[in-house]
């Protein structure tokens, strides 16, 4: 029998209590060699919500498993008519001040490496170079049966040949709020009739998003990847991860096991938060430009 797989955490007591001053994290950036292990909470600002912060999307549903992407048609339906209305939301965001700070630390040569566990793009859209997108991207699209991967832009103009009265009679649903995974929330009578495309090298098989769905291994060359990164890091700069899933955790738990420190910033506790060597609570998009400020007038 199949889990769920872990979507929430209860924080337990006694954890390194939270600060808001960042001359910690000031003085490990500067000395350099610092991984970035980024969550959801970093694009927030750019209109992408978390999963699990106060305005998180958990709090209005439950993002759609692996088993149930591939178990049922009608699930696949369900997917992509909403992820339809949503790519077009995901494609208008842009890099926001947290973003450009990551870019600026590494060209600066203090981050060695970026593992993004966010889908979106928007940190390699703010001109980082080595960066490891941990959950896939949705700018990619792979068959299932032939294994071909394709852009989505290109699978977007399919589905919209496909569908071609979808996204007017779905007008109305266009402020609700896209979800991290990319898609927006759709009655049922919205995506009844919406057509799913197979894919066009082999004809009939099932495409997927080229993403990490809950309930889904990450590739296993992607964690090896990760971990060599980790492994070389002089410090693990947490960055807007609540830590939930053990595919990002696992990599906190590495560093720490490994005497590297461990430096959270987020709003609100971590599930990795027992093995932090500092923690800051504070906006990124505050945080982070205070700290380029901070470490580049140090140089000076």
């Amino acid at each position: 029998m199949r889990t769920r797989p872990t979507l929430t955490w209860e924080p337990s007591g006694g954890l390194l209590p939270a600060s808001t001053d960042l001359t910690a994290v000031v003085e490990a950036v500067r000395a350099g060699g610092v991984v970035v292990l980024s969550g959801a909470g970093l694009s927030t600002e750019s209109g992408i919500p978390d999963y699990r912060g106060e305005h998180g999307s958990l709090r209005r549903h439950t993002p759609m498993t692996y088993q149930e992407f591939v178990g049922a048609e009608q699930a696949r339906q369900r997917y992509w008519a909403r992820s339809q209305l949503g790519w077009r939301a995901m494609t208008r965001a842009r890099p926001n001040a947290g973003h450009r700070a990551v870019t600026t630390l590494a060209e600066a040569g203090l981050v060695t490496g970026v593992i993004t566990q966010n889908v979106d793009g928007l940190q390699q859209s703010a001109g980082a170079r080595d960066v490891i997108d941990l959950h896939g991207t949705l700018s990619r699209v792979v068959c299932l049966a032939c294994g071909r991967g394709s852009a989505r832009s290109e699978l977007d103009q399919r589905l919209r040949e496909a569908n071609p009265g979808f996204e007017a009679a779905a007008e109305r649903y266009r402020a609700a709020r896209v979800n991290p995974d990319g898609d927006v929330e759709l009655p049922d009578e919205a995506v009844r009739e919406f057509r799913v495309v197979a894919c066009s090298a082999c004809g009939n098989g099932v495409l997927k998003p080229d993403v990490v769905f809950f309930g889904e291994n990450v590739p296993p060359e992607r964690v090896a990847a990760c971990r060599h990164l980790v492994e070389e890091a002089a410090v693990l700069l947490v960055l807007g991860s609540s830590l939930t899933v053990m595919s990002g955790l696992r990599f906190v738990r590495q560093a720490s096991q490994s005497g590297t420190p461990v430096l959270i910033v987020n709003q609100g506790p971590t599930r990795g938060d027992r093995w932090a060597t500092q923690r800051v609570e504070l906006p990124l998009g505050q945080a982070l430009p205070a700290l380029v400020a901070r470490v580049c007038s140090a140089g000076r």
